[in-house]
């Protein structure tokens, strides 16, 4: 082996491995609160205020954007929820982290499940959060998610070289996959998207333990 082959090992083997394109995406994380309400463990959900710029009236959990001075996904989610929630610090238990996720339409989503140690002392944010509710966790563990699909394209906009590449490549849409997106519904409620794929791999873990 040659020695420069001999240093790139070193180096990359010494290394630690991240997401290259990570800044390509919107990377936040978000809490999957377990809660005890009305004598029943369930899962909070938060409905997003009508006031807000991006998916007004959608079921969510609480989290957010990954800022620069968070340490890192896991306290971006806790200081989310902590500001969405009005919560002490010392009321969120985090359990650990679920399966990261990437959406095809440029989400990279950190979820972590905790426990929230007192419900009433919740105290929603009515500028991000309309209303929370609690689903019964036995409930969402015999419910089965709707699944309906999506198609993604990809359209070159004006700054794109097509000169560059051969007469074939589209000038306009391009269809490129399609991909799965569940439902669940529960009181009125329909939780979907992003949410419902943390909910389902939450859930699939839950029942693992029994």
């Amino acid at each position: 082996m040659s020695d420069f082959c001999s240093r790139l090992g070193t180096v990359l083997q010494n290394r630690g491995c991240d997401i290259e394109n990570e800044s390509d995406y919107f990377t936040s994380a978000v809490v999957v609160p377990l809660v005890r309400h009305n004598g029943r463990l369930g899962v909070l959900f938060e409905v997003r205020s009508a006031g807000l710029n991006w998916q007004p009236g959608d079921i969510c959990f609480p989290g957010g954007r990954i800022e620069l001075d968070d340490a890192g996904p896991m306290e971006a989610a806790v200081r989310e929820t902590r500001e969405e929630l009005g919560l002490p610090e010392s009321a969120i238990e985090v359990l650990g982290p679920l399966s990261y996720m990437v959406s095809p339409i440029g989400v990279m989503l950190y979820p972590f499940a905790a426990y929230i140690k007192d419900y009433d002392l919740i105290r929603p944010n009515h500028g991000e959060v309309a209303e929370v509710f609690v689903a019964p966790l036995d409930y969402l563990l015999n419910s089965e998610p709707l699944t309906a699909h999506m198609e993604l394209a990809t359209r070159p906009l004006p700054d794109f070289p097509l000169e560059l590449l051969e007469n074939s490549y589209a000038k306009d849409w391009k269809r490129r996959t399609t991909y799965p997106v569940l439902f669940y519904q529960y009181g009125g409620h329909v939780i979907w998207g992003l949410t419902a794929r943390v909910l389902f791999g939450f859930l699939n873990i839950c029942r693992s333990l029994k």
